[in-house]
């Protein structure tokens, strides 16, 4: 016969426990689902007898077979040999791979977990024709799960597996863990590097628990075919574009002006009056709302939401979390500030929870919060492949070299698949294709409370009034920030921070109204971007 085509998109597990199942037929519930467009069912079940698996296991074939989709067991080979069906699927304690290949023949499926790279390797190596990708969230469904991975981590395993999985018998690969239609769109978009992606995703009681398990994979199924709403025209080119994002910046400003687009700002008492007056003078219209249910409403409102950190409390971070996910569902971008992300193991374990709950259009921290930030989305494993492989690694000293900073905003850029920029003397941004250094500002923007945490405001800004290329909407937003610094600064009414602060707000109006109303860009004549040019051979 020939080992049979597998489309993998979107891959059941079953769960037959009461918490998941409830009191309903495993039977019923699957070929709803598969009627709904699930396309491999992995039978798991733990606890049940031979006897009873391999009867369960041949009404599952039964139902499976009739709508032409595979069946595999977990771990049994002997019920896969009983009941006839397309394959099995096994972990790291369970059958060894090349003896269930032995007992199971050539034509049959066999898929592996996996949460390492040294692991993918194996099981490539074996003969696996499939990676099981995971854990990548926490998940009530796998109590003995080894590993939280991330997408950080499925992507990791993808490029290092990528080569051996590309060769004429290919390897595919699905994760699974925590998957939902919450979070569907962005595991696929941020695992994602070129032709290098996933081949499917997993799930357990997103369908196998669902009230409609029929229902509930059509909505996964519309997911998995549809790019995320969060997903805008990012343009990706040569990286040697600095002067070409510059000229750029005028019209962003005009965007701003002409549309007045809500910024959102979830950020601390000491900054929220600060930065209301940042976003009223660079032409939006801001409100300072910490409470996440009031998100829902906020995010179709066309704006975008700033999460500052500056203050971590649990209800504040379950505030953070629903309104990432609200701002998510209806495309609306999102700056991430991770205040002192470093400094305690609380921050620390916020920056993880937000980064699992939703995509950030845009990180913005200092060097030690973006390290953080970094290390956040990486197993141990991970931080030490990178630490081998890059002899100028981000935790090779405790200040960066320019070259460090600008290694470090590109790879974190590309993991995301977003803007990260890092400031300090001079900032470093980058969406992972192209990276620049600002040479702008001054040093008072470092001596006044919250003109760092202001920044997200400028930024979010621009990028809720221009959806086109993130970086340029980014750069327009700090250059519109940083050189109206510069001319507070150099006012003769300015002494020092104290009379810099309201300085600030008059040049940030002025810039405005000169670019948008008299054409008059002069000002723009101060910025200082210059391209940092990297091998990065990746195509998207």
């Amino acid at each position: 016969m020939g080992k049979p085509s597998v489309d993998y998109s979107l891959y059941l597990v079953t769960d037959s426990t009461p918490a998941i199942l409830g009191d309903r037929d495993l039977c019923d519930v699957v070929e709803a689902a598969v009627r709904g467009g699930v396309t491999c069912v992995q039978f798991r079940d733990k606890t049940s007898s031979t006897g009873d698996l391999i009867a369960t296991a041949r009404r599952l074939h039964a139902v499976t077979q009739q709508y032409n989709v595979p069946l595999l067991i977990n771990d049994r080979a002997d019920v896969a040999l009983a009941v006839g069906c397309e394959g099995v699927h096994i972990g790291q304690d369970d059958l060894e791979l090349p003896l269930a290949r032995k007992l199971l023949g050539p034509d049959a499926i066999i898929g592996v977990t996996v949460s390492t790279i040294d692991e993918a390797l194996r099981a490539c190596e074996d003969g696996a024709d499939y990676l099981g990708i995971g854990t990548v969230y926490a998940t009530s469904t796998k109590k003995d799960t080894k590993n939280i991975i991330g997408t950080a981590g499925v992507r990791r395993i993808l490029e290092a597996t990528h080569a051996i999985r590309s060769k004429s018998d290919k390897v595919r690969a699905v994760c699974i863990g925590g998957i939902n239609e919450s979070n569907v769109q962005r595991i696929l978009y941020q695992t994602r590097l070129g032709f290098n992606r996933l081949d499917g995703v997993a799930v357990v009681s997103a369908i196998v628990a669902a009230e409609n398990p029929e229902a509930a994979a059509q909505r996964l199924c519309n997911l998995i075919a549809m790019p995320p709403p969060f997903k805008t025209g990012q343009y990706i080119a040569s990286p040697s574009e600095a002067h070409g994002i510059v000229e750029q910046v005028p019209k962003i400003i005009r965007a701003v002006h002409a549309a007045t687009p809500l910024s959102h700002n979830m950020t601390n008492l000491v900054v929220q009056n600060f930065a209301a007056n940042v976003a009223l003078a660079m032409g939006a219209s801001p409100i300072m709302a910490n409470y996440g249910e009031e998100a829902p409403d906020l995010c179709k409102l066309g704006g975008s939401l700033v999460i500052n950190m500056g203050t971590v409390t649990p209800d504040g971070l379950a505030n953070y979390v629903k309104a990432l996910k609200a701002y998510n569902q209806a495309g609306g971008p999102v700056v991430l500030d991770p205040v002192g992300a470093g400094a305690t193991s609380v921050r620390r374990s916020a920056v993880k929870a937000i980064m699992a709950a939703g995509y950030l259009d845009v990180i913005k921290g200092n060097e030690g919060e973006i390290k953080t930030v970094w290390f956040s989305g990486e197993t141990d494993e991970a931080q030490q492949q990178h630490q081998q492989e890059q002899q100028r690694g981000v935790d090779s000293s405790n200040t960066l070299d320019d070259e460090q900073k600008a290694w470090l905003v590109s790879r974190l850029a590309l993991r995301e698949r977003n803007v990260v920029i890092m400031t300090g003397r001079s900032d470093f941004v980058s969406d992972g294709y192209r990276t620049l250094r600002i040479d702008n500002g001054h040093a008072y923007l470092g001596m006044a409370t919250g003109t760092g945490c202001v920044l997200g405001t400028a930024v979010s800004a621009a990028l809720a009034a221009y959806r086109g290329d993130k970086l340029v909407a980014v750069v327009a937003a700090m250059l519109h920030f940083e050189i109206a610094a510069e001319l507070a600064a150099a006012r003769p009414d300015v002494q020092g921070p104290g009379t810099f602060v309201p300085a600030l707000l008059d040049e940030l109006y002025r810039i405005r109204q000169a670019t948008a109303e008299k054409n008059d860009i002069t000002w723009l004549q101060r910025a200082k971007v210059v391209d940092i040019l990297e091998d990065i051979d990746i195509e998207d």
